[in-house]
């Protein structure tokens, strides 16, 4: 009983030891921060909403005023354009 015993030590010694050289796996690459060109649009931050009104988005575009219902899902490639209650542009985003 007591060798029995020993032969599980040993085995499971050596399953610890070779367990340590399984290499991690890699961590995933994040999306690009700027993939709806959130960026380039910061300058429209402060601006009354109606400068939006000839602009076009080469991407899917939400504009999100006070008390807008909004879906919380996120979309790396999605412009979001908040409004405040004056119509002054508050922030762009990605999103």
């Amino acid at each position: 009983m007591q060798k029995g015993t020993c032969n599980g030590l040993g085995i499971l010694s050596i399953l610890l030891l070779l367990s340590g050289c399984i290499e991690p796996a890699p961590l995933p690459v994040p999306p690009d921060a700027d993939s709806c060109g959130a960026t380039s649009l910061q300058t429209l931050v402060g601006r009354p909403a109606s400068v939006l009104q000839t602009m076009r988005f080469g991407t899917v575009t939400r504009f999100l005023r006070p008390g807008m219902a909004v879906t919380e899902d996120y979309s790396a490639s999605r412009l979001n354009i908040s409004i405040d209650k004056s119509g002054t542009i508050t922030a762009v985003s990605c999103g």
